[in-house]
């Protein structure tokens, strides 16, 4: 069960399954990139007023798992309507701002974006557009990117499986219930 927060502004409902710190590893795949496998770490929050902030850092792994280099980096703000439709305005390390839109899926934690929009900046390379699917799975966050570029048409180029980091103090402060000898909990 996804607990809502109180301070969650109503809008947001439909996005709380998104809400926390979430880690995980995936792969990514695009012609003239080298492929490889990545970690990632996500995290969405939300202050109180209409829109989740959004952001994730990726890099690139080894075979062992360990963090060789940075890969991609971004940020921006997710909001949905009372339609449940998702608009989100991103900014990327590589010099790429979007506006993505796209729906919530009727009945399920799934959300389908398209860019509507990309400026990029001299120094980004080259990207016309892309794709996203999030879906929220067994309470794991999982998502599917697709990439275009004037070259290149539009292709699965990164996808990861992220698992919620639990923050200890969260459920540490359920230990003030337990009884003063703590044991009587376990009987």
């Amino acid at each position: 069960m996804i607990e809502i927060p109180s301070d969650l502004h109503p809008d947001l409902v439909p996005l709380v399954f998104l809400l926390g710190n979430w880690e995980g590893a995936g792969v990514f795949d695009f012609p003239g990139d080298e492929k490889a496998n990545f970690g990632q770490e996500v995290t969405f929050t939300h202050d109180g007023r209409d829109f989740l902030e959004y952001v994730s850092h990726t890099w690139v792994l080894d075979n062992e798992g360990k963090k060789v280099r940075p890969l991609e980096s971004e940020s921006g703000y997710w909001r949905v309507d009372k339609d449940r439709k998702v608009e989100v305005v991103m900014i990327r390390d590589q010099g790429v701002v979007e506006v993505w839109y796209g729906e919530l899926a009727d009945q399920k934690p799934q959300i389908d974006l398209v860019t509507d929009a990309v400026a990029r900046t001299a120094a980004s390379g080259p990207y016309t557009g892309g794709k996203r699917l999030y879906g929220y799975v067994k309470s794991d966050l999982m998502w599917v990117g697709e990439k275009a570029t004037p070259d290149v048409e539009l292709r699965p180029y990164m996808s990861a499986h992220l698992k919620k980091v639990v923050d200890p103090s969260e459920w540490a402060k359920d230990l003030k219930d337990l009884p003063d000898d703590g044991i009587a909990f376990f009987k």
